[in-house]
């Protein structure tokens, strides 16, 4: 099981988020969790592409490329 926190966000900003997004996520929760992994997600996504681009010159700058 996944160990849960407990977080606090002001009271219009969740309705507001439940009702834009009440079509695709269950509660508030479950909208903040998947942006969570999103924002993880691409942040990690990022730093592999800064990664194979500092590969690539070194590649280059040894004559493999």
């Amino acid at each position: 099981m996944t160990v849960q926190r407990q977080i606090h966000l002001p009271e219009d900003l969740c309705q507001a988020a439940e009702q834009r997004f009440k079509q695709g996520f269950n509660n508030i929760d479950s909208l903040l969790e998947f942006v969570l992994r999103e924002l993880v997600q691409s942040e990690s996504d990022a730093l592999d592409r800064a990664e194979q681009t500092l590969l690539e010159e070194r590649l280059r700058n040894l004559g493999y490329l």
